[in-house]
């Protein structure tokens, strides 16, 4: 194990809050105390009652408050985060042939899930490399184009628009949601887990569907395909229309969601949301402009995500400054590990201050000094 140099950062350079990891990512304080205020009134509590219900109720409401949905648009939740629902849209929203983004770690991971599903055809994969991504192409013999609104693994963020007017459009927001702004009339799915932005914790995942998707979702023949109830969304929808999930949910994870969302309205919605993540992107980039031993891993400024900063660095060991800055109470800047690269990787989403991405900066050159 490489030796841990000894180096104290003084308090005053020192975040308000030391918590910078790209997921599961930052939970407010704020809404801790509040969780724990509510004392035996809701943990513990039956997630098919109205006590919890109710919370349920609000996420929804909340969501669609929060993105703007057109009329007709629903909000979905699960079990299982992204994760369990890229195997649900492989059996529950695919027709026969998807179209898959791939340019990193997690957009890959769904192409795979529909490329392994036996009752579909080998889906169309347009691939680019890490730091960059690819652009999606019409094509009449998809049903499904599978885009991703940011790469976690690459911190690089793509635009989200229809390739075609035939075919739903499916966005894996997981990282993206609350930070960055999207048109709802541009997809027919954004799917996302609270881990991130919406400062909860793992373990669920919420979709917010157009009229065409759920269509599809009751259209399938499911004769024809074996479609577990845990991954059904024509089971998830139902539910979803009662204020529940199909199977127990982690009810400190809804309890912090709605919370996270309340606190987000009340400052002015996406707008604000998505303006704390750009002032923090600005903050970290213009840095790694100014520091001669950082480079933006993304070299297209444009598709510099604004809510996941992937940092070069040269002439220094990130790993060292990483686990210095861990000694510290500064924690989670590592890079994503099968990316495999000497960087820092940084969140930013809009629960993170940006106050304490600039102080995330001094610290970082302090260390960077002393090293």
């Amino acid at each position: 194990m490489q030796d841990i140099p000894s180096i104290q950062i003084p308090t005053e350079l020192l975040p308000s809050d030391g918590r910078f990891g790209s997921g599961p990512s930052k939970v407010r304080i704020d809404a801790l105390r509040r969780l724990a205020e509510t004392g035996s009134g809701f943990l513990g509590t039956s997630h098919r009652r109205p006590g919890v219900r109710s919370v349920v109720g609000r996420i929804r409401a909340g969501l669609a408050e929060f993105f703007s949905l057109p009329a007709g648009y629903e909000v979905l939740l699960g079990n299982g985060g992204a994760t369990a629902f890229w195997d649900a849209a492989a059996v529950s929203l695919i027709q026969a042939r998807s179209q898959h983004l791939v340019f990193g770690e997690f957009s890959a991971r769904f192409a795979a899930a529909a490329r392994q599903s036996p009752h579909l055809k080998p889906p169309d994969l347009i691939e680019s490399p890490p730091g960059t991504h690819p652009e999606p192409r019409a094509n009449p013999e998809v049903d499904v184009y599978a885009l991703t609104h940011n790469e976690t693994s690459t911190g690089v963020m793509a635009p989200i628009r229809r390739p075609s007017p035939h075919g739903l459009v499916v966005v894996d927001a997981t990282s993206a949601a609350g930070g960055l702004a999207v048109d709802p009339a541009e997809f027919d799915v954004y799917y996302f887990s609270p881990q991130k932005g919406f400062g909860s914790e793992g373990g669920l995942w919420l979709a917010l569907c157009s009229p065409a998707a759920i269509e599809r979702i009751g259209s399938l023949d499911r004769s024809r395909r074996w479609v577990p109830a845990s991954l059904d969304l024509a089971i998830a929808l139902e539910q979803s229309r009662l204020d529940q999930t199909y199977n127990t949910p982690a009810l400190a994870t809804l309890w912090l969601l709605s919370d996270q969302i309340e606190w987000f309205l009340a400052n002015g919605g996406l707008p604000w949301a998505g303006q704390r993540s750009a002032n923090s992107a600005e903050i970290l980039y213009s840095w790694a402009a100014r520091t001669s031993f950082a480079t933006p891993f993304v070299s297209d400024a444009a598709a510099r995500s604004l809510v996941v900063g992937t940092i070069d660095l040269e002439g220094i060991s990130a790993d060292q400054v990483a686990a210095v800055l861990r000694t510290n109470r500064i924690v989670d800047i590592e890079s994503y590990r099968k990316l495999g690269r000497n960087q820092i990787r940084v969140g930013m989403f809009p629960g993170i201050d940006p106050s304490d991405i600039e102080a995330l900066t001094a610290c970082i050159d302090y260390v960077a000094e002393r090293l």
